[in-house]
């Protein structure tokens, strides 16, 4: 196929500063790949992106949630990939160098040498690495999975959140039946931790949000959450404590942004012997109030989590395919790529009378 020779992407050129440009779209070798982006899912990270609390490298085409078609691709990579032109494909976020000690050791994620799709610069050559783009470059060292083209593209980009919710509050817990686990915030990773937990058939989940949170914590029982508990208007830990006849939550997974009470509140929530896994970020600041003396005399386990591995892209894209739950409710908004700005300043509730959940830009054909 003939592809044009640039692409429409926009590319982060300063704090808060989203500039259309024409990228080149680069040759190919043979373990290589050139995507049309259909769709590009934006999350918290693109907001801290956009603000410039990660220290991207910029100028940078931003975007590390692509689902594209592939327009062109070396053999190797389509032997390698099992696909080939003409493939709806869900490409992973991190890029691991696979032989690195990490890499062999299973954590590929973890890769010495990690690079990740949105935070590559556009000095570095081909450029195309981000998804805020019409075309996207798919480098050898990728880990792609095909997908059903039948499915909306709105609908289809959900395998980045809802595998976060699979990896996160399902396998690094090791949740399951006869688990209590409580979910602290309840956006779009949120509600995705409710839906793998319901499929992986544990007893009780209890979500927690803010006030402004409402629309969100009644999709919160709309996919299978048992509880919500407004923070603003309830106290969280004797809320829990209450609903567990005061034993504690089994697994207590963290997904809230920036906010970091949650982390103090899971040390009190959590049962005796229990799992806090922590995956919300908080822009590296303190948290007030950790009290590490319960982790001992509890024997908490914490664990960080940071990405989605394989395992857990498979299961989300396997739930999606299967159309057994109704997404739908989730997935709030489709932003025409030119509009990436407004897209990341509605997530992050700048835009007033406008509450997003899971949204997603779609670049023009």
């Amino acid at each position: 196929m003939h592809l044009p020779d640039k692409s429409m992407a926009m590319v982060q050129t300063a704090k808060r500063e989203l500039t259309r440009m024409d990228v080149a779209i680069p040759e190919i070798d043979e373990d290589s790949a050139i995507i049309r982006i259909e769709a590009c899912g934006i999350c918290g990270s693109d907001y801290e992106q956009f603000e410039g609390v990660l220290n991207t490298p910029m100028p940078v085409i931003p975007g590390h949630e692509p689902l594209g078609v592939i327009e062109k691709i070396g053999d190797r990579a389509a032997r390698r990939w099992g696909v080939d032109m003409g493939d709806r494909v869900a490409v992973e976020t991190m890029l691991a160098c696979h032989h690195c000690a990490t890499c062999l050791g299973g954590s590929y994620h973890l890769c010495d040498n990690r690079k990740i799709y949105s935070y590559i610069p556009l000095s570095e050559p081909p450029g195309l690495w981000g998804a805020y783009s019409q075309y996207m470059f798919v480098h050898g060292n990728s880990i792609v999975h095909k997908i059903d083209r039948s499915l909306a593209p709105g609908l289809a980009v959900m395998f980045n959140p809802l595998g976060a919710g699979f990896r996160w509050a399902v396998e690094m817990p090791g949740a399951g039946p006869g688990d209590t686990v409580v979910v602290l915030g309840p956006g779009q990773r949120g509600l995705a931790s409710v839906i793998a937990l319901r499929q992986a058939g544990v007893d009780r989940i209890i979500v927690t949000g803010l006030a402004a949170d409402s629309e969100k914590l009644r999709l919160a029982l709309h996919f299978g959450a048992d509880e919500v508990i407004d923070v603003d208007n309830e106290n969280p830990v004797h809320r829990v404590k209450e609903l567990t006849q005061g034993r504690g939550a089994d697994i207590v997974v963290d997904v809230s942004s920036y906010a970091t009470k949650p982390v103090a509140d899971a040390l009190q929530m959590v049962r005796t012997g229990g799992q806090i896994i922590l995956a919300g970020v908080k822009g590296y600041k303190p948290v007030d109030n950790f009290v590490s003396d319960l982790i001992v005399m509890k024997e908490i386990a914490i664990k960080g989590a940071i990405g989605v591995t394989s395992t857990g892209y498979r299961k989300a894209i396997a739930l999606i395919e299967s159309g057994t739950v109704d997404l739908s409710p989730m997935h709030t908004h489709d932003f025409d790529l030119q509009d990436a700005e407004l897209a990341i300043r509605t997530l992050a509730r700048e835009i007033e009378g406008q509450e997003s959940i899971h949204s997603c830009l779609i670049p023009p054909m």
